[in-house]
């Protein structure tokens, strides 16, 4: 489905109605009239939704996972742990300043020979960046373009990499130290994977475990044994 009417897109959301309409008129959700009545299309929701993830309670992104669930209906399920391989992890990190970080998280990328144009992914994660950054107050960082970039790309994957220390990714005044680049070829897809990541980091003891972990085979083992509790 391209678009939405409201009652289609409440059990969507899991809004009420008139929850959805009052958010259209005040221009909190991307939303166009046609013929007297609101239209929603699925990229404008599906985007909502990623920028939503990013400051989202726990609760909050359960709801919002289980949004990306119901849009992603008869799309392959692919669990995070299938997404990240050793060969796209690096710990540590050696870069001390945001470019940097992000250049060397895309050449960790280029490692599993999914990714084919490293430059133009780099730019297009610093242009994300630079309009709505991704940095969290947990430390972590969850890198990915504004947009899935399919034509640059053989599959969808994960990277990962740590860095000593932290460095001062965004304006919030603390330090990243664990950065996820999310390369996607599929705009639902893109957003079920970022909402999963999310709820996982949010997981009692992940980040405390991750932040020990020295070899890429035990981030991949930490991984799946927490989404499987999930």
């Amino acid at each position: 489905m391209a678009y939405f009417n409201i009652d289609q897109l409440a059990p969507v959301l899991g809004l009420q109605t008139q929850q959805i309409q009052r958010m259209a008129e005040r221009e909190q959700i991307p939303a166009q009239k046609v013929g007297g009545e609101w239209r929603f299309s699925r990229k404008g929701v599906l985007e909502w939704i990623q920028n939503k993830i990013g400051e989202a309670g726990d609760q909050e992104l359960k709801e919002l996972e289980k949004s990306c669930e119901i849009l992603a209906q008869g799309l392959q399920d692919i669990p995070l742990s299938d997404l990240i391989f050793p060969e796209a992890i690096k710990i540590p990190l050696t870069a001390r300043s945001q470019g940097a970080i992000v250049r060397e998280m895309v050449e960790v990328a280029m490692g599993t020979n999914l990714l084919w144009d490293n430059k133009a992914m780099e730019e297009a994660v610093l242009s994300r960046e630079n309009m709505y950054p991704t940095a969290m107050e947990n430390g972590v960082a969850l890198l990915h373009p504004r947009h899935p970039m399919a034509d640059i790309l053989g599959d969808p994957f994960i990277a990962f990499g740590r860095v000593r220390g932290g460095v001062y990714f965004a304006t919030n005044g603390i330090p990243s130290d664990i950065f996820f680049l999310i390369c996607s070829v599929d705009d639902t897809q893109h957003v079920r994977t970022l909402a999963r990541l999310s709820r996982m980091i949010n997981a009692p003891e992940f980040l405390s475990e991750l932040r020990l972990i020295e070899e890429p085979k035990d981030v991949v083992k930490l991984i799946r044994q927490t989404e499987e509790s999930l």
